[in-house]
């Protein structure tokens, strides 16, 4: 007792903590999700569009147990509910001898005529027509099916191979034209006659060996059928981690798990193509100083029609290059048609795409040459770029459809509203030319859109952590806002005690440039107290990670009901902002953007006195996990309680594509000055460590290796292994337990009092 009393005068007085940790926190941190869910009405539009494209109509749930139909006429932008509901009822109850509502009819779905005279639906096992004009309800024999969803997803996609049909087996695959057959033999590329000529065996090279064969590869033939190309691969290393799963369910006896997974400065496959001619049996020599160090995935072959050359995209090992190299495919010449170098990182896996134009001898070939994540349209014969297709201080997300005959490219942008927060995803068009650019979004949130199907109309819903859902219809020829169909409506939410989350920006490490985050209070929330902070840390440069669109409860809300105030930050080295605001994470990981968050949080604290930042915690799971330990080894005089889940705590320990990505290669000395490993002896405040035996994302033993690391540098801490548990075992109703526990006794000073 005299402990807890010392701890609770420490941290700011008995009064304070006792009043935070209750039973009554735990009971409601527990049921939050049930407390908040379902009660949020009129926030979706699925629409059902009728044959001419004109109007459409969709269910909207008014209330928990009412719905009602509305029809909308696209063209005149008018809403109107889609037939008389209560008139339905009436005479359905009539036919039927049953007591149906009107706000809630026995029916999901209805048909509606195109010159929308007449509502057709199932219920009671018939099907059933109102007459809209006369109010009348008749039985018909023709059944209503279900309605499809008409929301295409035309998001264009490159070419893989060269034959695509059903049952493409990459080791034998037949020509074009039918009269061969590739195949591998012993290492070597061979072809066969298969026309009903001689069907010998063809050897098109002969130097193939084990360690450097075409073994499994895919074949690409040239659509004239003159031209083959195969992709001979030298072989990489296996990296075998094992790991014991001590309670297996179907034996007493552990069991021992093993598989290939490798990391970070391992010898990798490198394939690389090679080109020959089918005629003369040779292969065509080329050189390969474009293409050196590949990295392991297969470059990914696409002929020209016209079977003159063929292109690959080459990633180089270390991912400072990138590069479309078209191939001669008489001379085996080889040119890089589109390149992008850097002295940081190319995100190749996020933020690389390509779509081949070959009717005009072009390309289009997204890069962050500028300094943002931008369109461009190439001369796929020279590499000269025609234009920039975007351009601009914002970022293109994704590419959604390309229009090769209309020229025109659809996508997803962020950053392009000044008064907005730049993460905000939005809807655009814009012409090969770069002209026509066209914001077909532009509402204060983050957007998902559902086009009609002939693309002259979209259903828009944006929403904000702090605003639910609004859904909207707008024209796609200008963007242009044809009327608001649905207004979330959240009464009943606000009732049940829901408290939004707040946006908050304060400036990062430059003075200069804004850090976006969220704050998350309880729902019980007394401005008088004041509260430990924690932070739910994901740095990962891959994406940006704080929520952006509503959502009734979170992770961080049922933490916060314990007496917290919790927060999440994008601090620099994450995605979705600049190349400059991304490079920071170039072989620098473990910045993790913590002097962004330190200053974000205390500027936070300046406006919110109550947020204690002598008492912050923060918790995170894999790379979230690598840095919140990493805040307790770097930055301890502010943080003071950490929770690791599964970390990849060195990224040498890690999967060899993520870390290489961002780390670089070849395996320099700020591998180890980064390791939370070699860090460990640093350690300051009270660390939990969570990991799952059996995790095969993050390698087990990065965390143990910082137990074993932590043990020699005599610091106490916390280890929580789970047996059998895999990667993210903090996540489990155990897991997040212990994580609340941790938190409530090393922050509120107070043992959990969950009964």
């Amino acid at each position: 007792m005299l402990r807890v009393l010392l701890l609770l005068i420490a941290f700011g007085g008995v009064g304070v903590a006792q009043a935070q940790g209750t039973k009554a926190d735990y009971e409601r941190s527990e049921k939050i999700r049930e407390q908040f869910s379902n009660k949020v009405f009129r926030r979706w539009v699925t629409p059902h569009w009728f044959s001419n494209g004109d109007r459409f109509w969709y269910r909207s749930q008014t209330a928990a147990d009412s719905f009602e139909f509305i029809v909308v006429d696209a063209q005149r932008g008018v809403r109107e509910v889609a037939f008389d509901h209560a008139q339905v009822a009436k005479l359905l109850n009539e036919k039927t001898q049953k007591d149906f509502k009107a706000s809630k009819l026995p029916f999901d779905f209805i048909r509606c005529a195109d010159d929308f005279a007449t509502v057709d639906f199932n219920a009671e096992g018939k099907t059933w027509r109102f007459e809209r004009a006369t109010n009348t309800l008749s039985e018909i024999t023709e059944k209503v099916e279900a309605p499809k969803s008409t929301n295409e997803d035309d998001r264009s996609r490159r070419r893989r191979r060269s034959d695509t049909s059903e049952g493409y087996d990459p080791r034998n695959v037949r020509s074009p034209d039918g009269k061969w057959l590739a195949f591998v033999h012993e290492h070597r590329v061979c072809v066969r006659r298969i026309d009903g000529a001689s069907g010998e065996r063809i050897e098109l090279t002969t130097e193939a060996s084990e360690e450097d064969s075409y073994n499994g590869t895919p074949f690409y033939w040239s659509p004239d059928s003159r031209k083959l190309v195969a992709l001979r691969t030298k072989r990489g290393e296996k990296h075998i981690v094992h790991f014991v799963e001590s309670s297996p369910k179907d034996q007493l006896q552990p069991k021992l798990h093993s598989f290939d997974y490798l990391k970070p400065g391992d010898r990798i496959p490198e394939p690389k193509p090679h080109l020959f001619d089918i005629e003369s049996a040779k292969e065509i020599k080329v050189s390969d100083e474009l293409f050196p160090t590949p990295w392991l995935d297969h470059p990914e072959i696409e002929w020209s029609p016209d079977s003159s050359r063929f292109f690959h995209v080459y990633n180089q090992r270390g991912h400072q290059v990138l590069r479309v190299i078209s191939m001669d495919a008489r001379t085996g010449v080889t040119k890089a048609v589109a390149n992008d170098e850097s002295k940081t990182f190319i995100d190749y896996a996020y933020k690389q795409y390509l779509q081949l134009l070959p009717a005009t001898n072009e390309l289009i070939w997204m890069s962050e040459r500028s300094g943002w994540n931008h369109l461009y349209l190439i001369n796929s014969l020279t590499g000269e770029v025609k234009n920039p297709m975007t351009s601009g201080e914002w970022v293109v997300r994704q590419v959604d459809r390309v229009d090769v005959e209309a020229r025109q490219i659809w996508f997803r942008a962020s950053g392009l509203f000044p008064d907005q927060d730049p993460y905000y995803v939005h809807f655009c068009r814009v012409n090969f030319d770069g002209t026509g650019f066209t914001r077909l979004t532009s509402g204060d949130g983050t957007y998902a859109v559902q086009y009609s199907p002939d693309r002259r109309f979209l259903i828009g819903i944006y929403s904000r952590v702090d605003l639910p859902n609004v859904c909207e219809l707008r024209r796609c020829s200008d963007g242009a806002l044809v009327c608001e169909l649905e207004r979330s409506d959240s009464t009943e939410l606000l009732k049940a005690g829901w408290r939004a989350p707040e946006r908050f920006v304060a400036k990062g490490r430059d003075s200069q440039i804004d850090i976006y985050g969220v704050i998350v209070r309880p729902t019980n929330f007394d401005p008088a107290k004041t509260y430990p902070v924690i932070e739910h840390i994901y740095a990962g440069p891959h994406a940006a990670f704080v929520p952006k669109a509503f959502a009734e409860s979170s992770q961080m809300q049922g933490i916060a009901e314990l007496g917290f105030i919790v927060v999440q930050i994008d601090g620099m080295g994450t995605s979705h902002r600049s190349k400059a605001f991304h490079d920071v994470a170039a072989k620098n990981i473990g910045d993790s953007g913590f002097p962004d968050r330190i200053l974000w949080l205390k500027a936070a604290a300046k406006k919110y006195p109550y947020m204690d930042l002598n008492r912050v915690g923060i918790y995170g799971g894999s790379a979230g996990g690598q840095s919140s330990t990493r805040a307790l080894l770097a930055h301890g005089d502010f943080y003071k309680v950490a929770v690791s889940d599964c970390g990849c705590h060195d990224n040498r320990m890690d999967k060899i594509w993520w870390n290489e990505l961002w780390m670089g290669w070849p395996i320099g000395p700020h591998y180890e000055e980064q390791s939370n490993v070699t860090q460990a002896h640093r350690l300051q405040g009270k660390l939990l460590l969570v990991v799952g035996e059996m995790d095969r994302n993050v390698d087990p033993a990065s965390t143990m290796q910082v137990v074993n690391a932590l043990i020699k540098a005599d610091k106490d801490f916390d280890l929580l292994v789970v047996p059998g548990g895999g990667h993210g075992i903090a996540e489990s109703p155990y897991g997040q337990r212990r994580r609340k526990d941790f938190f409530v006794r090393h922050l509120l000073g107070v043992e959990p009092r969950r009964e």
